[in-house]
């Protein structure tokens, strides 16, 4: 196959690319047709698998219709559709879907539009957002300022406005040095500290994921968390964001990521899943009474993208949450997810692997050096892309992260695998890791 020259501003500018030429089920093809295991989706993004023909039927039957109008200027029938779709799928009282193409301006929507809702109802002075550290909620600025990850954000510093951050539920690393038998909540309570500090007239909203992903490597909340959290936004009267941009949609075994636990946040922005990768598309769902209080008072949102509603990327995204329910796919989630975590479990007899952890088909293993003292590798070492990078040459795509632990140290894999994966094919994924862990172990750490 012919390849040009490549003038494309790659993310890692050392980093050798192979090129990506075909994919099917959870397999995908470079031009050499060496075959890999998408063993994170992507980035958390692909649950219906790849090369499904009808979501490529769909998108010829829309293209063929209309690609493209101004949500300034049009509605859709995909849109009012889709719409319709999402509020099925949510937690009750959201009922209103704002159209993105992206997360991190899906994020920065939400906040804009807690912004305008507080201004609208009369409670102008109310305007930070608090976040929590150990989280990633976008690259765009504002999104980054929300982000309580050092890593991301040291570039940046300089051009970010201030955030309140409080500690993150990290059961395996507790900011508060608590067990789970002795644990009192301590790190939603510190929502309640930081709001007081700042002052709770302040105050809009609070934006977490329900499960971190990029960040963290799957890090799961006790239970009780968010009903604390949810207890603690209202009592200060500021609205509750859930970050569902890699839980949404089934990932974890629900409908959304906040589902487990029966909360109902003000917000949820979603999805990566949405669309499986098939178009760029994300939307903030939005309670009744936010929707109801910006009608009332000024009449329009003050905000907007291009590709807001667009009505190809709304047939897309119809169709694949057609086929997700057609197919029971979030059900499959969380019964192969049990597989998936049980199997994952087996890894935990290697000396670097800490943890094990996550919810239907998001998991994290976090590796460290020590696991009675649990102290991270040198961060210089890079060990999560020693060992994302040798599970790609063996075939398995994974997603590596670091800064977990403090901003900086802390290595982990992100595993994200198609809601299709089977038993046998999970039991794959994990044999790669499992040669990996022992090749990284005797080739770099023995010494």
């Amino acid at each position: 196959m012919n390849i040009p020259t490549d003038h494309v501003f790659h993310r890692n500018l050392r980093k050798f690319y192979p090129c990506a030429d075909r994919a099917e089920g959870i397999y995908i093809y470079d031009t050499e047709g060496k075959q890999y295991i998408d063993g994170s989706a992507g980035a958390a993004v692909v649950g219906i698998g790849h090369g499904v023909k009808e979501i490529a039927e769909a998108m010829v039957r829309q293209a063929e219709k209309i690609s493209f109008c101004h949500s300034s200027q049009f509605t859709s029938q995909v849109a009012m559709q889709l719409a319709a779709k999402l509020v099925q799928l949510s937690p009750p009282g959201l009922t209103r879907v704002y159209f993105l193409s992206g997360g991190s301006e899906a994020v920065e929507t939400a906040i804009k539009m807690a912004r305008q809702y507080q201004v609208e109802r009369g409670k102008a002075e109310k305007y930070k957002v608090v976040s929590r550290w150990t989280s990633y909620h976008g690259n765009t600025l504002g999104a980054l300022a929300l982000s309580g990850h050092t890593g991301r954000r040291r570039y940046y510093l300089p051009l970010l406005q201030h955030t309140p951050h409080i500690a993150p539920a990290y059961c395996y690393r507790c900011p508060f040095d608590l067990t789970p038998e002795s644990c009192g909540l301590e790190c939603a309570l510190d929502l309640e500290k930081i709001i007081l500090y700042e002052g709770p007239d302040s105050i809009s909203a609070f934006i977490a994921e329900p499960i971190v992903g990029a960040a963290g490597g799957a890090l799961v909340p006790k239970d009780g968390y968010f009903q604390k959290i949810r207890e603690i936004c209202d009592r200060y009267d500021m609205l509750f964001i859930a970050d569902e941009v890699m839980t949404g949609m089934g990932r974890t075994g629900k409908n959304f990521g906040i589902d487990h636990w029966k909360v109902i946040p003000d917000m949820i922005v979603a999805a990566k899943g949405l669309s499986s990768g098939y178009t760029p598309i994300f939307v903030v769902l939005v309670k009744e009474e936010i929707h109801q209080i910006i009608k009332e008072g000024s009449g329009a949102f003050v905000h907007g993208h291009t590709y807001s509603q667009n009505p190809l990327s709304c047939a897309i995204a119809c169709a694949v949450i057609d086929h997700v329910l057609e197919n029971d796919l979030i059900s499959r989630s969380a019964r192969i997810g049990e597989y998936f975590m049980r199997a994952l479990q087996s890894l935990t007899r290697h000396n670097l692997v800490g943890d094990v952890r996550g919810k239907g088909l998001l998991a994290g293993i976090e590796f460290v050096k020590d696991k009675k003292t649990k102290e991270p590798f040198d961060p210089k070492l890079r060990l999560n892309a020693l060992i994302g990078n040798r599970a790609f040459e063996k075939g398995l795509i994974t997603y590596p992260g670091g800064g977990g632990a403090d901003g900086l140290k802390g290595d982990h894999l992100l595993l994200a695998p198609p809601f299709v994966i089977t038993e046998e094919q999970i039991d794959k994924m994990v044999s790669i890791l499992d040669q990996t862990f022992t090749e990284i172990t005797q080739e770099t750490l023995s010494s």
